[in-house]
């Protein structure tokens, strides 16, 4: 398959995202990336919206139902901060959406973005390991050299004898998740340009990175990334595979309901941590999060103190799902997972051939958001890495809406705009001349012209529609070269 190179704005993007250093603008702290979307975000939805980056998705407008939501709750909850707060965060999530449903639309621009997503996994691992073992990021250390702001370095604890790598993110978790996502787009998605071999070292080199971000939820979603890529092989050869996974996940449930004094969601909180003391802090935290959910259904609690034990000094809330609730209430939190599901399911129900670049494409980032979906329950992004997963997002939905004529021809880079030209048999033609109906001049047919023949070799003369010589007439005599005697 030939690869296209990126688009120049998703280059631009993408290395704005791992810039660590911010800009005051006045009361404003302003990073490269936030600069970026600032002036992209508006022309691309509009864009978006007008068709120009192929059929608008019922996603495409609950996500913008939440930024207006969200607006609307802030102002009532919060407007001393409403205005900042909302622009901020609107052009983080709707900017990195739009710029991917914009310039990823096509399977070879898809294998693109993967490959440079790879690339800048594998170009931190020495950055991870130096900071795991000096506790001092490389980035954020040269960009303090130079006076200017940098992204805050986190005081953080060793933990199992590393200590936490942040690289150029604001936390440990974020560069934990970011090379997490590359795990099953590595492994499953360049399966049509990348031999087992090369695959396996580069997922295995994903996988130190991620253990060097020191972050369970990090590692829970690699780990679960794992199993569902274990499934789908071991099981490649049956047709009802992911339905009977979903039946085994439903019955652990009621069994672990059933045979545990605890809930299923609190055991599995329990189990994604690294240490009893986190597991008990998250199920406090998730205790007490639900408490102010249901005492401010309707437009939640914006930015003001919300209500915790007074052993609970810091306000972090480690949960994603579980901040948008609190924060923009039950409205908001069901618009941003309607708009979720809606992409993960009709991506999902698309109907492509099994084991082909397409099935491959649409599995990898099908078990991506898997694994961001239950990781997403015991961390919480901001600023950048929140940009990133939707803009991940974005990148998937071309699949939705790729011309079925691509997946019937095999197709490896048709944009999802419009279908391809359509190559016809001969006997179509003569059967519409037959009918007297005109051509279609956007018919694709054989070249009438042929390459010239080799020294020595009589040119062969065929019908301009067929590969067939003619049987009878003066173009048979010339057509036909004499055989050579034996």
């Amino acid at each position: 398959m030939a690869v296209p190179r990126l688009p120049l704005l998703v280059w631009v993007y993408l290395l704005l995202l791992i810039t660590p250093f911010t800009v005051d603008l006045g009361p404003l702290k302003l990073s490269p990336l936030r600069l970026l979307l600032l002036f992209t975000t508006l022309p691309l939805l509009v864009n978006l919206f007008r068709g120009s980056y192929g059929k608008v998705l019922p996603v495409d407008v609950i996500f913008v139902l939440h930024v207006i939501w969200m607006a609307i709750a802030l102002r009532i909850t919060s407007p001393w901060t409403a205005t900042e707060a909302t622009g901020s965060t609107a052009i983080e999530f709707l900017g990195g959406y739009a710029i991917a449903r914009a310039y990823i639309r096509t399977p070879g621009t898809f294998i693109a973005l993967i490959r440079v997503l790879l690339l800048l996994v594998l170009l931190s691992l020495p950055l991870a390991f130096v900071e795991t073992q000096t506790d001092r990021s490389v980035p954020i250390q040269i960009v303090r050299a130079l006076g200017l702001d940098a992204v805050e370095d986190v005081n953080r604890y060793p933990r199992l004898g590393l200590f936490r790598a942040q690289v150029f993110f604001a936390h440990p978790i974020h560069y934990g998740l970011f090379c997490a996502s590359v795990f099953a787009l590595t492994f499953v998605g360049l399966r049509s340009v990348i031999d087992l071999g090369g695959r396996l070292w580069r997922s295995v080199g994903v996988g130190i990175c991620v253990v060097f971000s020191v972050s369970s939820g990090a590692v829970l979603s690699v780990v679960l990334q794992a199993m569902l890529i274990g499934w789908s092989i071991v099981l490649r050869r049956v047709r009802g595979r992911w339905l009977l996974l979903g039946l085994l996940f439903a019955l652990m449930y009621v069994a672990v309901d059933l045979a545990s004094n605890r809930s299923p969601l609190r055991v599995f909180m329990s189990y994604a941590t690294f240490s009893a003391h986190n597991a008990y802090y998250r199920l406090v935290i998730f205790d007490w999060g639900m408490f102010n959910v249901w005492n401010n259904p309707i437009f939640g609690l914006g930015f003001n103190y919300w209500v915790r034990p007074a052993y609970m000094r810091s306000g972090t809330m480690d949960n994603f799902w579980l901040v948008i609730a609190v924060r923009y209430g039950i409205p908001g939190f069901v618009l941003i997972m309607l708009g979720y599901l809606d992409a993960i399911f009709r991506v999902g129900r698309r109907r492509l051939e099994p084991g082909s670049a397409l099935a491959d494409l649409r599995l990898a980032w099908m078990i991506t958001f898997v694994g961001l979906s239950f990781t997403l329950t015991t961390v919480h992004i901001w600023t950048s890495l929140y940009s990133f997963v939707f803009f991940l997002m974005g990148a998937g939905l071309w699949i939705a809406t790729i011309p079925e004529e691509a997946i019937t021809q095999g197709a490896d880079d048709v944009s999802a705009k419009g279908p391809p030209p359509r190559t016809v048999w001969a006997r179509e033609i003569e059967a519409s001349r037959a009918r007297g109906t005109p051509e279609d001049p956007s018919l694709r047919t054989a070249s009438t012209e042929e390459a010239p023949a080799p020294p020595g070799q009589v040119a062969r003369q065929t019908s301009r529609y067929t590969r067939f010589e003619p049987e009878s007439g003066p173009e048979s005599q010339t057509a036909k070269p004499k055989r050579p005697g034996r």
